[in-house]
């Protein structure tokens, strides 16, 4: 052998070593990062399914927003504490809609375009959905709402639905009070928002049917001087005075203006307002015999009295706004029961909870209609020493 000869075979097998070593590697490479065969479901089950949570979490609201993402959070545990979805659990992406359109819309396009979420939890306030509603359509992502009852959402999209009542039936229920009572006029004062809005608007249509006539006055929610436009009212001498707010915290403001000018007339409030334990009681004196129209809470149903215990040993506090609390807890478990029956779809999705039928739930049996709307409605409620008790008279 020459050692022109011996030259190449040394190049021969350092080029052959090198290549064996090569695809060594690649093999390696390659079942580190693709799953043994038949282990492809398993890896599938695992990854969490993302759902959306849409609530005002700063601001006045921000005492609502709070509250129903600590029921949310207090569910979904329980749900993935019973093994989840199918295998898999659930995970929360949270964005704060502020209890306005322009953020909501913005928090929206988030969950539908960049986490890509099939299903929405929220959004809270009635603005915040009616912000949402052409996003979750565009998407094709179901929107489910614990709390926005602004009934211009009735029928608004098929991806929208929601497990709380629509305040046609709060207005209605007052309207028809105040005819009872013989009354002929009621002054408004109303929060320039779409829940508020919703209030007035199913109120006076009943009430001007019946005879009545409605004065108005509104306010900006930044608004913290109401003297004019209680001096407004006032003057027009109406048989009641309807404090039409958002959040306990605006009711309030005006309340205690309403005070100041010693003005003493029969009032109304919106359910956001009385389903604050803490507000009434706290001005249980000035709305001694106030009227509200709540949707009710059944004490004795067996998953609210669950809800209410858990809630207090997880945060160490009684459970807030128990009309909304009730429909928020609901709501994940419906989502967990739509997820499980159809998949990630929110067309599916969408279809399966409009078509939920006597579900049985914290909040009673649950029957959600093709409007989108639950079936069921308001009580009428008067504010006696604090509490906030059936009308009965």
């Amino acid at each position: 052998m020459t050692k022109e000869t011996k030259v190449l075979w040394v190049v021969v097998v350092v080029a052959a070593v090198a290549l064996l070593g090569w695809y060594a590697s690649t093999q390696k490479k390659s079942a580190s990062v693709t799953p043994p065969v038949g282990q492809e479901q398993q890896v599938e089950e695992k990854t969490p399914i993302k759902v959306g949570f849409m609530h005002p979490l700063t601001g006045d609201a921000a005492s609502y927003g709070e509250a129903m993402r600590n029921i949310a959070q207090l569910a979904v545990e329980e749900v993935n504490g019973a093994g989840g979805v199918n295998g898999r659990p659930i995970e929360l992406v949270i964005e704060d809609g502020k209890c306005n359109g322009k953020d909501a819309a913005n928090a929206m396009q988030k969950l539908v375009n960049v986490d890509q979420v099939k299903v929405v939890i929220g959004g809270f306030c009635s603005s915040e959905s009616l912000a949402a509603v052409p996003i979750a359509e565009a998407g094709k992502v179901a929107l489910f709402s614990p709390g926005s009852s602004s009934p211009d959402l009735t029928g608004k999209s098929m991806y929208f639905m929601r497990d709380y009542p629509s305040d046609a039936s709060q207005g209605s229920v007052l309207a028809d009070e105040s005819l009872k009572k013989g009354w002929k006029k009621v002054a408004f004062v109303q929060e320039q928002l779409d829940y508020p809005a919703g209030i007035l608007k199913a109120f006076s249509a009943k009430f001007e049917q019946g005879g009545g006539t409605i004065i108005k006055e509104e306010f900006p929610t930044t608004t913290t001087d109401f003297r004019s436009i209680l001096l407004k009212l006032k003057a027009a001498k109406p048989d009641a005075l309807f404090i039409d707010s958002q959040t306990p915290a605006s009711g309030e403001r005006v309340l205690k203006q309403v005070r100041e000018l010693k003005w003493t007339i029969q009032l109304f409030i919106s359910d956001a307002f009385a389903g604050d334990a803490k507000t009434v009681e706290a001005n249980k004196v000035a709305l001694e015999g106030t009227l509200a129209a709540e949707f009710g809470v059944d004490e004795n149903n067996v998953k609210f009295q669950h809800l209410a215990s858990a809630y207090k040993e997880k945060y160490g506090a009684d459970l807030p706004f128990q009309s909304y609390a009730q429909t928020e807890y609901d709501a994940v478990y419906m989502t967990r029961d739509a997820l499980a029956a159809v998949g990630e779809n929110g067309e599916m999705l969408s279809t399966w909870l409009r078509s939920v039928s006597a579900w049985e739930g914290a909040s009673g049996s649950v029957t959600i209609g093709s409007d989108g709307d639950r079936v069921g409605g308001h009580t009428l409620k008067v504010i006696k020493d604090g509490k906030v008790t059936i009308m009965t008279e």
